[in-house]
This record gives C-alpha cells, structure tokens and sequence, in this order.
C-alpha cells in the first residue's frame, strides 16, 4: 500500500511508520558520512509522499496541515535530516496550494512535475544578510533582459540541493530595488551547486550553497514580489517543530528500551525498575504530551480558520516552534541522563538526536523574535482590552 491508496491518517501514519524505521537503519551511516539520504528521498517518491499537499486539482491530496505535522514527526523518528529535507518542499507545496500566490498555468505545471516525483525549495539566506527572516535584503540581483531575467549571486543553507528540480530564489530586481521570488528550474545554466555543508547537526540535509551566475529564465518565472523581514503568518511551517518531536520521541524510544534492559550487578533487575530513572522518563513523556498537545491544536486551528483569521496566528505559530523545540532538547538531554556516559559514544544514536535538536534553535522563527512578537501581542491585546 502506498500513501495515495490509503484511505484514513492512520493506514498513512502506518505506512510511514514502516519507513521511518528503514530509514532509522540508516541514519547512523547518513550521520557519519555526511552524505545526503539519496535511498530514503527515493522512497518517499514511490510512496507517493512528495505529492500528497498538492491540490486535489492537480493529481495531489491535498491533505490537512495537521496530517502533514503528523506525517513528519513520524518520519523523523526515523531520520531527522530527511524529515527536514523533506518538510521543507511539502510546506512549500501547501503553501502555494493554500494561498495561490503564483500565476495558475505556471503553478499547475509545477504540480504536474511534483506529481511525477519533482522537488523544490526555497533559497533566501546569504552570507552577508543572514536569515531572511530579520529583514537582510538580498544581495542577489535579478535584471530583465528582453523576455527574460538575468540573476546573479551566491544562497547558502539550500537543503536538499543534490536532488531538487526547482530553486525558489529571492533577488533584488535592479531597475526598482524591490525584492521578489524566481522560480529557477535546475536545467537553467549557471546553476552550480558548491558543496559547502559541513555542519555538526542535520549533516544529511546536504544544505550546500547555490551559485548563480547569469542565470537566464523566462519572463514569467518571476512569481511575487516579496517585503523582506514582512513576517507573516505560515502555518506550513509547523513541519519544523514536527520534525523535532520526532526526534524527541526516538530519544525517548531508545532512553526507555536501554533502562529496561540495562543492568548493572549493583542491583536487581533493571534500572527501569530505579525511581530516579522513572523520574527522568516520565518527565520526558510530560514534556511529549505538552508539545503534541500544543503543536496538534494549533495544526487543527489553522486547518479550520479562515483567510482573517490565519493572519493573526502568528504569535502562536512562532510560539509552537519555540515550545516544543526547546521541549525536544529537554527531552534528548534527559535521555542521556538516562543512558549516562553511554550516549557520548559516537556508535549511540543519542549523541546524534542531541546534535540534531539543537539545529532546531537556528530554524525560523528565532527564540528571540518569538518573545518579541509575544510581547507585543500581549501588549496589544491589553491595549484593545482597555478600550
């Protein structure tokens, strides 16, 4: 069974289950190496995976915010770096397919390609701007000339690049000094790929730098104009908390099978059987439970609000990533406190889901920006109460 003969979130949740844990077999590899998951992409294509938040219209099945968040937390049990990877072309796809921000021909014919197991992403960040987020406006260049764009510049953290089929890129347009996206098919020539990725945590994501040098695409793959550091609200990005939890979970996982078959000759059976150890793992499942809770319910909210009414979820979509990442280093951490000395070795997995959870502070939204937001939407929300 595949994901598009499944009927129900569960029969989906199951057969991504059985994946997660193939691609737990090899993680460990993926981890050491450096080398990007080829194996398991490759299997989320032929499950039928990549496809799923396309429009009904269009092939896809248009699936829930909430079953993507499921999904991906379910994935990265497995692997972290292909639950990232991964995350970021199905929010991106459901985004698109949510707010239809670009021209429908243009659109359908990505879905199309998507459908035949096509991927893409976004490329925003720069060495000398940062995150986009923060309001760095691009130093990559886009100009016209004739019927089509010439760009020029250099992306860094482009997750996923050995296999995407399409970069979104943001440029700043020379004749007007605005900034807007361009689709970039990988055929374009001037596309290099430098393989700069060498990151402690996700080191899977292959999330190398883009070079473009006078690229040239049509006219019309110019596809919004853009206002950096403009933060709107992007339910999509919940795939970034799922991804996390997952990984959270599978340090629990592992926590809990090692406490009840672990034990030292200084007690008597296992040292699951310990309070102090009981105490650490139902810690851990509290902190679970809070974030599933948190993370599932405003999932669900999204799903059901309207145009008005997703607009003004920012303050929680940002406070969802920054709760239950920070929840997922907590848990990871409380793992090994579990494991003890055990979970430094490099052939434990533990040692991994530590450096991975800890990628999550660096994902948009910052910790940081969160507060800030917070701060003034309580403030705003005091003020109107006092009208």
């Amino acid at each position: 069974m595949n994901f598009y003969e499944a009927e129900t979130l569960e029969e989906r949740i199951k057969i991504m289950h059985n994946l997660s844990q193939r691609f737990l077999n090899r993680a460990s590899e993926i981890d050491e190496t450096g080398i990007f998951p080829f194996a398991n992409i490759s299997d989320l294509k032929k499950s039928g995976y990549t496809s799923l938040t396309i429009p009904k219209e269009y092939g896809g099945k248009e699936i829930s915010l909430y079953e993507l968040v499921r999904l991906q937390e379910k994935l990265a049990e497995g692997d972290g770096s292909t639950a990232l990877s991964i995350g970021w072309h199905m929010g991106i796809m459901k985004n698109l397919a949510e707010k239809r921000l670009w021209e429908q021909s243009l659109f359908k014919a990505v879905c199309e390609d998507v459908k035949k197991g096509a991927l893409l992403n976004g490329a925003a960040t720069e060495p000398q701007t940062g995150s986009p987020t923060r309001g760095g406006k691009p130093l990559t260049s886009a100009r016209k000339a004739g019927q089509n764009w010439i760009i020029n510049g250099r992306k860094t953290f482009t997750t996923m690049a050995p296999v995407l089929d399409y970069f979104i890129v943001s440029a700043t347009i020379e004749e007007s000094e605005k900034v807007g996206n361009f689709l970039i098919p990988r055929t374009a020539t001037g596309i290099r790929i430098e393989e700069t990725w060498n990151s402690i945590a996700m080191r899977g994501t292959a999330s190398h730098d883009l070079v473009l040098e006078n690229v040239q695409i049509p006219f019309e793959y110019f596809v919004e104009y853009i206002e950096p550091g403009n933060k709107k609200a992007n339910g999509w990005l919940l795939h970034i908390p799922a991804c996390y939890l997952g990984i959270a979970q599978a340090a629990q996982t592992y926590a809990i099978n090692f406490a009840k078959e672990y034990s030292p000759n200084s007690i008597k059976g296992s040292i699951i059987e310990l309070p102090n150890v009981q105490l650490k793992i139902g810690e851990m499942e509290l902190e679970l439970m809070k974030s599933r809770h948190f993370l599932y319910s405003v999932a669900k909210e999204w799903d059901s609000a309207n145009k008005e009414e997703r607009n003004k979820m920012q303050p929680v979509l940002g406070a969802v990533k920054m709760a239950v990442t920070n929840a997922a280093i907590s848990i990871v951490d409380k793992s090994m406190r579990v494991v003890g000395a055990r979970s430094l070795s490099l052939d434990n997995p533990l040692q991994r889901y530590y450096r991975d959870v800890r990628a999550g502070l660096h994902n948009p939204p910052m910790d940081d920006m969160t507060i800030q937001l917070l701060a003034k939407h309580a403030i705003r929300k005091n003020f109107d109460n006092n009208e």
